[in-house]
C-alpha cells in the first residue's frame, strides 16, 4: 500500500505574520556577512526558516531585497536597461540627467547621501554596495557595448557619476552645488559618453 501525498497548496508560501519583518533582517545580516555575491534568496530564507519561494514573493529579486534591505534610494539596475537602448549619440547626457533628476528629489537625495557616506566609511557597506553595482549596473552596461573593454568603459561611467554625485551632494563644492542639472549634464555626459563609445 503506498502513502498518498499531500496535495500541493497553491497561492501565496506559508510564513507567519512578521515573516517580511524577519526576512528583511535576515537579508541585512547575509549581505553583510557575505556580501552581495556571497548572499543568496535560499541561504536568507534559511537564516528565517521559511522556503525561498516566500523571499520572492515579498521581495522579487535578489536586486530587489537588497534595494530594501539597504535603503537604495533608486534602482539603476532596473532603469538604466531603458536608458541604453535609446539613441547612441544620447545615453551620456541620458544617464546623467537620470541620475541628477533623481538626486533632486529631496527623498532620494536624503537616502542616497546617507548611503554614500556610509560606503565610503564601512567596511560592512561597502563590499555590499560595490557587488550590487558591479554586478547589476556594471555588468549590465559592459555586455551591452559589446566590446573587449566593456568592463573597464562602465566601471570608468561608474566612478564620474559617483565622482559627480560625492561633489556635488556630499562635500557640496560651491560650483558644482550652485550649477543647475542643465549645466551639468552637457559637460559631464560627454564624457561619459566618450567613456562609451570612443
Amino acid at each position: 500500500m503506498t502513502e498518498s501525498k499531500a496535495p500541493k497548496r497553491r497561492g501565496r508560501p506559508r510564513g507567519g505574520s512578521d515573516s517580511r519583518e524577519r526576512i528583511l533582517a535576515a537579508a541585512v545580516d547575509e549581505f553583510g556577512e557575505r556580501g552581495y555575491e556571497g548572499a543568496t534568496i535560499r541561504s536568507i530564507a534559511a537564516r528565517v526558516g521559511v522556503d525561498a519561494a516566500l523571499v520572492h514573493h515579498y521581495f522579487g529579486t535578489k536586486a530587489d531585497l537588497f534595494a530594501d534591505a539597504v535603503g537604495v534610494p533608486m534602482r539603476p539596475d532596473v532603469d538604466v536597461p531603458g536608458i541604453l537602448r535609446g539613441p547612441r549619440d544620447e545615453v551620456g547626457e541620458r544617464l546623467v540627467r537620470y541620475v541628477l533628476e533623481s538626486f533632486e528629489r529631496p527623498e532620494v537625495r536624503r537616502r542616497g547621501v546617507m548611503l554614500i557616506r556610509t560606503a565610503i566609511g564601512s567596511k560592512l557597506t561597502t563590499p555590499m554596495l560595490a557587488g550590487f553595482l558591479s554586478r547589476e549596473l556594471i555588468s549590465r552596461i559592459a555586455r551591452s557595448l559589446e566590446v573587449d573593454d566593456g568592463e573597464l568603459r562602465a566601471g570608468l561611467v561608474a566612478s564620474q557619476i559617483a565622482g559627480m554625485l560625492i561633489a556635488r551632494y556630499v562635500i557640496k563644492l560651491p560650483a558644482l552645488t550652485a550649477a543647475s542639472v542643465d549645466d551639468l549634464v552637457p559637460r559631464v555626459g560627454a564624457t561619459v559618453q566618450r567613456y562609451l563609445f570612443d
